[in-house]
């Protein structure tokens, strides 16, 4: 059977090209994206990161559960297995089989509860899957 789980071996604590990633000036979207990757960060004891296609992507182990990107009029918080989330708020956007995306913008109101308890939700069901074996 072929695992639907996209992972990093090379995930790590910090990773310093997440760093640099932080560090450019443009777009400046990249500070709103920061401040919700730290709460990836921040979801459990055994989150890694790495840059991939581009954008910080927080790993259960090895394992990607959510990413940040920056564009010019909005960032996105994107959840690998986004549509088997609870999303009472309805926060969630796309259409894909698997991934979904939070948009946020400068100055627009976040429930950021409701971002929060996605977070949590995505940390918890990636890191059920591992250990359910996936």
């Amino acid at each position: 059977m072929v695992s639907d789980l996209f992972r990093f071996r090379r995930a790590r604590p910090r990773d310093p090209e997440v760093e640099a990633w932080f560090a450019a000036p443009e777009p400046e979207t990249r500070r709103l994206a920061q401040l919700w990757f730290e709460r990836l960060r921040a979801a459990g004891p055994d989150v890694r990161e790495v840059l991939h296609d581009t954008y910080p992507t927080a790993c259960v182990e090895e394992a990607a559960f959510a990413y940040v990107a920056a564009f010019k009029a909005h960032a996105n918080i994107g959840f690998f297995q986004g549509a088997s989330l609870p999303d009472p708020k309805g926060l969630l956007d796309g259409a894909g089989k698997r991934m979904r995306h939070v948009k946020i913008r400068w100055g627009k109101p976040v429930d950021e509860a409701a971002v929060q308890a996605l977070i949590a939700a995505a940390y918890a069901d990636m890191r059920a899957r591992l250990d359910a074996g996936g």
